[in-house]
């Protein structure tokens, strides 16, 4: 009996499934971690749940192949084909490109070409419409080279960092938990040799807690495994901390070590005081920049997603801690974006659901309504630059991610060839950079408050210094020391109380310098006094937008190709971020043509829109078609008509139908466009032009 090939819709189905079944799995195994730090979930379940996730990513790697196999073709559910595809795309028509090129280029860094520099502008312009423009918030712009100061305060120098081993021989670096990674995978699939049962047992484990090993576990477990350098197959270093931050020396002596900013936000920090100022000494508010930020990535991959040079966009919110509402909540309370809670994420389903804003915040699950408020404008934002709903989530991070400070933590995650990638990270920062930028330069970063219902009693530390024994203790440091004492902020008063009443050591800093605080130089104590208002360090609620990952899921988001002709390739990019808004063509390659395709385009130009004149001598579809690989969303052509009654085509890219528009209406049309008006009211007042060039 004869079988029967199933047709290619139900493979392509399969493969949907398959790929479901992937991401969830790879969830729960997140999720099974988290609860192994809490304890609330055994080893062996999380070896069992990750021995699952390499059987079904075996699955989906075999439907893949059988679904091309049958069809001839890729589909978007084959993940690697079509990012291969669309890369094929972008590099030919100079979206970017590796740097470097002509010299053998240096992973990592990538050139934006005409194209790609254009629609990356487009973008950051947009973001500081919707944020910096609609928000009235604080613009800066800091340099890139940080003192080494700024960044110790913050904690980049001392924990910046991964671990990296040496290849002995060639000296080439390489993340030390990747190659232990990569190894014990190659000893689960049977390579060299299959496993016996506690063998087997043991790699599992060792795999699962891979990112809780410290420098020596790293070390000992890659020897134990004789874990060698890839490619070259020789040994490795014992691994040891590598710090991601680019170091360079500031000034002509070199004696002052600097840092290429990892990120934007220290600028703002540290600049704190000069903002409160600005924006009144009034709260709340919010400062923003857009900048190039630098990580020295061990090796980077995954090409605009790990790069060592990006540019990125940050807010940092300034607010009272003790009230985080907005004053423009509701505007956004009604929108559902898919929110991954943590709940969700333990579940059984582990799958994201859409809710309003609103009911997350009344809920708990989202901390406050500022961070809500910032999730819902940044939601608004992806879909306006052309970033799926479908494939876009809002993720919160699990009990053993969030950092020590913070109060709540999402991930706006954007699903493209290579899963589900962080592209916006939205915190809760409390007010721990502050403080630390505080502590270590002794100035002031408090707002001041005052009380709506005039003076009031209030209990507050003092520091009742013994300036004898002081200057006894220390000589000519003991005025500074003592000044010292009486200016700290009432936390770390409290802190200090604390420490002294259990007989801890307590320290105090001046300038450089660090002495010894014992009860017998101070005393701290409360008091009643009467105040007008209070002094508080503000919150901080942190959006932090990589710019060129949402840029690389958009491109992929938007990539498609024609129908019944999948060799034609196009983007389907959003008009406000096209990198061209539209081509003017000239129907013939002749100077009456020429000249009033020219007289078009100048009228768009003159009105900021972007345009290019194609006039060469190819058939019009063609030249349809090479505008449309670049994501131009609409075509404006002179043809005969035009020279009769001065009207002019102009062709939507999506739908490819055309109206007919006189040409002193062009200009207004098109603008009306780009900022957010349908093609479908615009064919309601223009009539349709009738072409089968998009056949030619």
């Amino acid at each position: 009996m004869a079988t029967t090939l199933p047709d290619n819709a139900s493979l392509e189905q399969d493969l949907v499934v398959a790929q479901a079944a992937v991401t969830k799995q790879g969830d729960t195994v997140r999720s099974l971690k988290a609860s192994l730090k809490e304890k609330k979930a055994d080893k062996a379940q999380v070896e069992a749940a990750i021995e699952q996730l390499k059987n079904l990513k075996a699955s989906l790697d075999l439907k893949q192949k059988e679904f091309q196999s049958a069809s001839g073709k890729t589909s978007s559910t084959n993940r690697e084909a079509f990012r291969d595809a669309v890369k094929t795309v972008l590099e030919r028509r100079l979206f970017y490109i590796p740097s470097f090129e002509i010299y053998g280029s240096v992973a990592g860094f990538y050139d934006y070409g005409p194209p790609g520099c254009a629609l990356k502008q487009n973008f950051t312009q947009f973001w500081r419409q919707h944020f910096v423009l609609e928000e009235s918030m604080l613009e800066v712009e800091c340099p890139a080279v940080t003192p080494e100061v700024v960044l110790k305060a913050s904690g980049h120098v001392d924990r910046f960092t991964d671990l990296m081993v040496t290849d002995v021989v060639t000296g080439d670096c390489h993340r030390a938990d990747h190659l232990l990674e990569a190894a014990l995978q190659a000893l689960l699939d049977g390579k060299p040799k299959p496993l016996d049962t506690q063998e087997r047992q043991a790699v599992h484990h060792l795999l699962a807690t891979v990112e809780e090993l410290n420098v020596k576990q790293l070390g000992d477990a890659l020897e134990q495994y004789g874990v060698k350098a890839p490619e070259t197959n020789n040994d490795i270093s014992r691994p040891f901390p590598f710090n991601l931050m680019f170091k360079t020396s500031i000034g002509p002596r070199g004696d002052q070590v600097g840092y290429l900013r990892p990120e934007t936000a220290q600028g703002i920090f540290v600049n704190f005081r000069h903002l409160l100022y600005s924006n009144g000494g009034k709260l709340p508010f919010a400062a923003a920049q857009i900048g190039q930020s630098f990580r020295n990535e061990i090796s980077p991959r995954a090409g605009l997603l790990r790069v060592r040079e990006f540019t990125q966009a940050e807010i940092e919110h300034f607010c009272n801690p003790d009230a985080k509402d907005h004053p423009k909540f509701q505007s956004i309370a009604r929108e559902q974006p898919l929110l991954f809670s943590r709940a969700l994420q333990m579940s059984e389903e582990k799958q994201p659901q859409a809710m309003q804003l609103g009911d997350a915040v009344s809920q708990s699950i989202i901390a406050n309504q500022t961070l809500a408020y910032f999730i819902g404008r940044t939601y608004l934002f992806l879909l306006r630059v052309g970033i799926n709903p479908k494939r876009l989530r809002f993720r919160q991070h699990l009990a053993n991610e969030m950092a020590h400070y913070a109060e709540d933590c999402w991930d706006a995650e954007v699903e493209c060839s290579y899963g589900w990638v962080e592209c916006v990270g939205l915190a809760d920062r409390s007010a721990y950079d502050l403080r630390a930028h505080a502590t270590k330069s002794k100035t002031d970063m408090s707002a001041y408050e005052p009380f709506p219902d005039g003076s009031r009693m209030v209990d507050v530390l003092v520091a009742a210094v013994d300036k004898r024994e002081v200057g006894k203790t220390y000589k000519k440091d003991g005025k500074a020391i003592t000044e010292a004492l009486e200016s700290l902020p009432e936390e770390e008063k409290a802190c200090m109380q604390a420490d002294l009443a259990a007989g801890k050591p307590c320290k105090v800093t001046v300038g450089d310098a660090e002495f010894a605080i014992t009860a017998a130089m101070v005393q701290i104590k409360q008091e009643k006094k009467k105040l007008t208002g209070r002094n508080f360090v503000p919150s901080v609620i942190e959006p932090s937008f990589g710019v060129g990952r949402i840029i690389y899921c958009m491109f992929e988001h938007c990539y498609a190709t024609r129908k019944g002709d999948e060799k034609r390739s196009l983007f389907h990019f959003k008009p406000i971020v096209a990198p061209v808004k539209a081509t003017v063509f000239p129907l013939f390659a002749q100077p009456t043509f020429i000249d009033q395709a020219q007289a078009v385009a100048a009228l768009l130009t003159a009105a900021g829109l972007s345009t290019i004149v194609d006039s060469t001598g190819a058939s019009i579809g063609k030249r349809y078609a090479r505008t449309d690989e670049i994501g131009v969303p609409f075509a404006v052509t002179v043809d005969h008509q035009t020279l009769e009654d001065s009207t002019v085509t102009v062709r939507d890219r999506d739908s490819t139908t055309q109206v007919r528009v006189p040409i002193a209406e062009v200009q207004a049309l098109l603008t009306e466009l780009v900022k957010g008006r349908t093609w479908e009211s615009m064919q309601q007042q223009y009539p349709t032009h009738a072409s089968a060039a998009d056949d030619n």
